[in-house]
């Protein structure tokens, strides 16, 4: 679970709704043929799903659509069997079990579970609290800092997943105050963008200024000249 320091835990909100994968060990209730597994899971696991999550949870009981990336079996002996799935945030993977055992007809139930990846982060990225506690002390008894930045990764780091735009540096100050950003600031931007999607609005040496909605889509904002582009929301950098 990626955690924040400082100015930058505002950032982990745009990790909670951003893509998951797990991987996990599922015991089937009665053993079935590994074909009809896969089968049963790539026609109705895969993809956008409906799904009602579990009475104890912490959102409300409605069944809601969820999207499975990827669905893939690793090994399986016996009943149990080791999985991999990635995901959109929000999906009970308990459930899913339950859900793909009732559709089987055997019945299933997960008996382990790791997350492997939350957003742009993977288990490259893990690091226990005593690794934190050694690299912190490396810094204050010997002032070798090299374990410790490994640790604790720029906060740019976190925003990899999310489409950007990159402003001139005159404009940098106006957005630190918390000012929307115009056209005329922009330098330069991914295509794809949205309307109301959220993005990073960067600075020319690649430095996160600020979070913001976009209010055009990409090609509006390369043909049009003046207008508001993306409207500020969260801003990192600090104020000169």
């Amino acid at each position: 679970m990626p955690t924040a320091l400082g100015r930058a835990t505002r950032i982990v909100q745009t990790l909670l709704t951003s893509g998951k994968e797990y991987v996990g060990i599922m015991h089937l209730h009665k053993d079935i043929d590994e074909k009809k597994l896969k089968e049963t899971i790539k026609k109705h696991f895969v993809g956008k799903i409906k799904q009602l999550p579990p009475i104890k949870s912490a959102v409300r009981r409605l069944l809601r659509t969820r999207e499975i990336y990827y669905f893939d079996i690793l090994e399986k002996e016996g009943q149990d069997v080791l999985f991999v799935v990635g995901c959109q945030a929000g999906t009970y993977i308990r459930k899913l079990i339950h859900d793909l055992g009732q559709k089987l007809k055997v019945g299933a139930h997960m008996q382990e579970l790791r997350r492997t990846k939350a957003g742009p982060f993977n288990e490259e990225t893990i690091f226990s609290l005593q690794d934190l506690t050694d690299a912190f002390y490396y810094y204050k008894k010997e002032s070798n800092d090299k374990f410790l930045r490994k640790i604790i990764q720029p906060v740019e780091n976190a925003i990899t997943h999310l489409p950007k735009i990159w402003v001139f540096d005159n404009a940098i100050d106006t957005i630190c105050h918390g000012a929307s950003l115009n056209i005329p600031g922009i330098s330069k931007l991914n295509d794809k963008i949205e309307p109301e999607q959220t993005v990073a609005i960067m600075t020319l040496k690649d430095e996160l200024i600020a979070l913001g909605t976009s209010k055009l889509n990409s090609e509006k904002i390369l043909k049009q000249e003046k207008g508001l582009a993306v409207k500020t929301d969260k801003v990192f950098m600090e104020i000169n």
